[in-house]
C-alpha cells in the first residue's frame, strides 16, 4: 500500500455515455452556450460513413466548419494551419471526433488560437522541459470536446504530443485546460474503426494503466481504478475480437479505456514504454498503437525487480495469476494479432543508438521505476525487444 503522495483531479467537467454522439454533443454545445462549433474529424468517418453528417445535422446552425485529413502524428505545421482555419470560422468550441491524432490536434489547436501561433517556430517557447510541470501557456478562452473512435485514452489527459518536423522530434505540450471539458463515449461510432487500430489502441490504453500502477508516484485510488480498467479492457477487447459487431463489448472496452486512463487524469508520470514510444512514433513513424505491444513485455521484465508487487496485481488483472506479467501481456497482445517485436515494425538494431540518445532525455524515460543510468542500458532494453 502506498504511504504518501498527492492525487490530482483534472480540469474536466464530465464524461457522457449512453447517448448517440450527435445528441450528446448538441446537448453539450447548448450547455456551454457554444454557437460556432468547429469539428476536427477522421477522414474515413467523414467520407465513408454518415456519423459526422449526423453530428452536423444535430448541431444545425451551431455547426461552423468541419476539417478532416488529419496526419497520424500531429505536427506543429498542421496545428498552426488548423488554428488559423478555426479562427477564420470564428469557432467558440473545438470538437475532435476520431482517434488520438484528432484529439491531440484539438488540444494544441486551442493553444495555437490563444497565442496566435502562425507557424512551427511559434511553438518554440512552449514544449515541456525537465523540471516543468506545465508548458508556459495562458489558459485558453476556447475549450474542446473529445468523441473518441479508438481506445488509446489520450483524451483523458491534459497533454498533447506534437511533432516538430524540423527536427523529427515528438514533444509534449501540456496545460490543465488542454484537457477536454467533456468526453463523449458512443460505442456505435467505433464500429467503423479498423480491427488492428481498435486492438492496438486498446493496448495503448492498458499501457497508461500499467505505467501508472508501476509508477513510484502512483496513488491508492489510481491503482485500484486502473486495475479495474485493465480487467475490463481485456474482457471487452477479447469479446470484440470474437464478434466485432458486439456493441456491448465495444461499450465495455470504452469503459476499460476510461478507467485505465485514471493515472493520466491524476497526472501520474508515465514510464519508459511511453517515452520510447514517443521516439518510435515521432522520429521513426511507428504507429502509436503498435508501440506498446513491441515494448511493454520487455519493459515489464526489465522493471520486474523494482515493481514486483504491482506486476503480481497486473498479472491477475490480465487473467494470469502467478505468471510473469511480461509473459502474460505478450501472450494477450499476440492473441489480438498485433506485432510483438521491434523488428516487426521496421526498427532494427542499427537504429538503437539514435533511439537511446533521444530517449535518455525524455521525462517519462527519466521517470521509469527502474532508472536508466546510461544510453547503453536503453540499448539493452531495445535488444530485449528486438
Amino acid at each position: 500500500m502506498r504511504k504518501s503522495g498527492i492525487h490530482n483531479f483534472p480540469a474536466m467537467d464530465r464524461v457522457v455515455y449512453g447517448k448517440p454522439a450527435s445528441e450528446a454533443l448538441n446537448d453539450e454545445a447548448v450547455r456551454l452556450n457554444a454557437e460556432r462549433v468547429f469539428l476536427i474529424v477522421s477522414r474515413s468517418l467523414n467520407t465513408q460513413t454518415d456519423e459526422i453528417d449526423k453530428i452536423r445535422k444535430a448541431l444545425g446552425v451551431r455547426h461552423a466548419a468541419t476539417i478532416d485529413g488529419i496526419a497520424q502524428h500531429t505536427t506543429r505545421k498542421e496545428a498552426a494551419k488548423v488554428a488559423h482555419q478555426a479562427k477564420e470560422a470564428r469557432a467558440d468550441l473545438i470538437v475532435a471526433v476520431g482517434g488520438g491524432s484528432a484529439v491531440d490536434l484539438a488540444k494544441i489547436v486551442i493553444m495555437a488560437m490563444e497565442h496566435d501561433i502562425h507557424d512551427e517556430a511559434g511553438f518554440d517557447p512552449f514544449p515541456m522541459n525537465p523540471g516543468m510541470n506545465f508548458s508556459p501557456f495562458r489558459a485558453p478562452k476556447i475549450r474542446q470536446i473529445a468523441i473518441p473512435s479508438t481506445l488509446n485514452g489520450g483524451e483523458y489527459n491534459a497533454a498533447a504530443l506534437v511533432t516538430d518536423e524540423r527536427h523529427k522530434l515528438k514533444q509534449i505540450f501540456v496545460h490543465p485546460e488542454m484537457m477536454p471539458i467533456s468526453i463523449i463515449l458512443d460505442p456505435s461510432l467505433t464500429r467503423h474503426t479498423p480491427s488492428n487500430l481498435w486492438m492496438g489502441s486498446g493496448t495503448r490504453a492498458m499501457d497508461h494503466g500499467i505505467e501508472a500502477l508501476c509508477s513510484p508516484a502512483g496513488t491508492p485510488l489510481a491503482d485500484e481504478v486502473v486495475l479495474a480498467g485493465i480487467r475490463t479492457l481485456r474482457e471487452g477487447m477479447l469479446r470484440t475480437l470474437e464478434n466485432p459487431e458486439d456493441i456491448e463489448a465495444r461499450r465495455l472496452s470504452q469503459y476499460g479505456s476510461w478507467l485505465s486512463a485514471f493515472g493520466l487524469q491524476a497526472r501520474i508520470p508515465m514510464g519508459a514504454s511511453h517515452g520510447i514510444g514517443h521516439v518510435l512514433g515521432g522520429t521513426f513513424d511507428v504507429p502509436h498503437y503498435y508501440c506498446t505491444p513491441v515494448i511493454m513485455p520487455s519493459l515489464l521484465r526489465y522493471n520486474a525487480s523494482f515493481t514486483e508487487e504491482a506486476q503480481k496485481r497486473l498479472a491477475i488483472a490480465l487473467g494470469a495469476p502467478g505468471e510473469a506479467a511480461g509473459d502474460a501481456f505478450a501472450r494477450f497482445t499476440s492473441k489480438l494479432g498485433l506485432p510483438s517485436r521491434l523488428s516487426d515494425v521496421g526498427i532494427t538494431e542499427d537504429k538503437f543508438d539514435q533511439i537511446s540518445k533521444i530517449a535518455i532525455k525524455h521525462r517519462f524515460v527519466q521517470a521509469n521505476p527502474r532508472p536508466f543510468k546510461s544510453e547503453a542500458e536503453i540499448v539493452d532494453l531495445l535488444r530485449m525487444a528486438a
